[in-house]
């Protein structure tokens, strides 16, 4: 490594350990080695020159150091590479349904442009014309403007933990239901976000898919978290539950470098099977599990459960009964 990449590490280091010290106070010399990988010695090289440039480091009375609050970090200075990552990031953002998510990471791309220097700038260009994210896009159904910002309205409902009251479309039945839940997090799968809230109606913890809720309210009602709730542990322990079924199935090993990524679920077993891959996880909702495996054709089987099998076959069987209607038609 040569000299001037020591340099370009260390400042970047150095950059990195004020937003942890902000975000995360009375981290130890030895926290601040691991994280970053180097000796205490270097963390204590890297503390006083901090200190040296001005910043308020203090070590606080339990243990670890942390910055004076109100401290502010000069203007944010971005690679070319960190400000493609964010960029590119705010144009995923932009294929959201939710119209408010778009137009606010338009706004964010625009500040980001902003700052740039103008090499930096010509370079995002050049990547931003060279990047389609999704061709289709500018084709999509928008909501309309009375379903816009549920997103926001829900993520500032789980962060204040204010009651939500909605009417809620539940596919399966064709029913309309009404609700009040209590907000614990959002999740994003595949193509579409979903609230994971507990229901008061079924005394519950469930999922609602942003896209089902017809209208909804938030209250100025807070509930009490419940005792013990972790989101990422709760979705890990759904992904075994007793609700959801066995799932097994095969794919072509060209289907599922496609299929990989977007299976619905954690992946619990992947097994080679000659020319096929057989992939093991647990699901609930079988008719949407059916409906997404027809976009693999032939080049995907279902090994269990039989349900399963029996929802894709039925679905086929209507795709195929159309066909020949449509041909029927058209020959008279």
């Amino acid at each position: 490594m040569s000299n001037a990449e020591r340099r370009v590490n260390r400042t970047e280091r150095l950059f990195a350990t004020i937003l942890l010290l902000q975000n995360r106070p009375n981290m130890s010399s030895r926290d601040l080695a691991e994280h970053f990988g180097v000796s205490r010695r270097t963390i204590f090289r890297d503390l006083r020159a901090l200190s040296e440039s001005g910043v308020p480091l203090t070590y606080a009375e339990g243990g670890g150091y942390e910055i004076l609050e109100g401290y502010q970090l000069p203007p944010l200075m971005l690679s070319a590479r960190q400000a493609a990552t964010l960029l590119i990031g705010a144009e995923f953002m932009k294929l959201q349904s939710d119209a408010s998510l778009r137009e606010d990471a338009d706004q964010v791309a625009l500040k980001i442009r902003s700052v740039l220097p103008r090499e930096v700038r010509e370079y995002i260009d050049r990547l931003k014309d060279r990047t389609v994210l999704d061709p289709y896009w500018l084709h999509a159904v928008q909501l309309e403007e009375e379903e816009e910002g549920r997103w926001y309205q829900l993520s500032e409902a789980v962060a204040r933990q204010r009651s939500v009251i909605m009417e809620y479309y539940v596919e399966s039945r064709d029913e309309l239901t009404r609700r009040q839940v209590d907000p614990l997090g959002l999740v994003y799968y595949t193509d579409h976000w979903n609230l994971i809230a507990h229901d008061r109606l079924r005394s519950g913890i469930r999922n609602f898919r942003l896209d089902r809720i017809r209208s909804m309210h938030v209250l100025m009602e807070r509930f009490e978290w419940p005792e013990d709730f972790d989101l990422a542990r709760h979705l890990e322990e759904r992904g075994a539950g007793t609700a959801n079924a066995r799932i097994v199935l095969r794919f072509t090993k060209r289907a599922y470098r496609r299929a990989r990524q977007a299976v619905p679920a954690k992946i619990e077993e992947e097994r080679a099977r000659g020319d096929e891959v057989e992939v093991t996880f647990y699901f609930e909702n079988l008719e949407y599990l059916a409906s997404w495996l027809l976009r693999y054709g032939a080049e995907a089987y279902v090994v269990e459960p039989t349900a399963l099998r029996r929802q894709v076959r039925a679905l086929v069987e209507q795709m195929a009964a159309r066909y020949e209607e449509a041909g029927s038609v058209a020959k008279d």
